[in-house]
């Protein structure tokens, strides 16, 4: 495994995540963007100074709400699973899932929603069938905790587990366009059985 993942080139990192650094490469200049879950802003506001974007974001949290408001990043509160009924079709010409498609309760509504009022989506996500989370659950028969899960499964953000091959095969149900796929093995680009070597999955998709 290490020798087939060692001898691809390295990623780069953006803000300390190579997700991050993919969807950067990804994202035009001056496109119009909604980020899901933005959190306080970090990418927003790199792509917004870095790539001249229309940076817009949804957050549930207040408190991050306002740091990414402190930011200069145009962020709204509220809560995806409801829907973003508040922005009509194609609204944006990338909607980014950045590591929150597994935290909502809905994905597939989720990812209708996104890819309603935007014309791509950017879905990025822990790989749960990496081979470090098959051999924790197998060794301990317990729920695992590794660097891609360190939570106690009653602490957890994470509400569905997926992997690679799972969001492949909701592509295909949805009918979507799987336009790029990117798979990291922390700074390293995976090219050989992604659903077993790969740790996060950056799927650009359209309809």
């Amino acid at each position: 495994m290490t020798a087939v993942v060692a001898k691809q080139a390295f990623v780069r990192e953006l803000l300390g995540r190579s997700d991050y650094a993919i969807i950067g490469e990804i994202v035009s200049p001056g496109a119009r963007v909604l980020d899901l879950g933005c959190g306080e802003g970090e990418l927003l506001h790199w792509l917004a100074a870095n790539k001249n974007v229309d940076a817009r974001g949804v957050e549930i949290a207040g408190e991050k709400v306002r740091r990414a408001i402190a930011r200069g990043v145009s962020v709204f509160q509220g809560d995806i699973d409801e829907g973003l009924a508040d922005y009509p079709d194609h609204a944006f010409d990338y909607v980014i899932l950045s590591q929150t498609l597994q935290e909502t309760r809905q994905p597939r509504r989720v990812l209708r929603e996104m890819l309603r009022v935007g014309r791509r989506g950017i879905v990025a996500f822990p790989n749960f069938g990496h081979w470090r989370v098959r051999l924790s659950m197998l060794a301990s028969g317990r729920a695992p905790r590794t660097k891609l899960f360190p939570y106690q499964w009653y602490d957890s953000p994470n509400i569905h587990f997926l992997t690679v091959e799972d969001f492949e095969a909701l592509a295909a149900l949805e009918g979507l366009t799987v336009e790029r796929r990117y798979f990291l093995a922390g700074r390293r680009k995976v090219t050989l059985m992604p659903n077993l070597l790969a740790e996060v999955a950056v799927f650009l998709v359209s309809r």
